[in-house]
């Protein structure tokens, strides 16, 4: 019986779809950064600091709580 709610439960995971649009979006961000940073070299150096000021947001709101 365990062994059949296992195989439901893998089953919805599967078919979960919750999030997925926020991955693409943040995914699709990422590719046009690293794409302008190659295409303009005075662009990398901005996205750079960019991405930085968002890793420090981040720790700083893990840190918290």
């Amino acid at each position: 019986m365990q062994r059949a709610k296992d195989i439901l439960l893998q089953m919805r995971i599967w078919k979960d779809t919750r999030g997925q649009d926020l991955i693409e979006y943040a995914l699709m961000a990422g590719f046009v950064a690293v794409a302008a940073g190659a295409i303009m070299p005075g662009v990398s150096t901005n996205i750079s600091k960019v991405f930085s000021k968002i890793s420090v947001s981040m720790s700083n709101s893990a840190n918290q709580g």
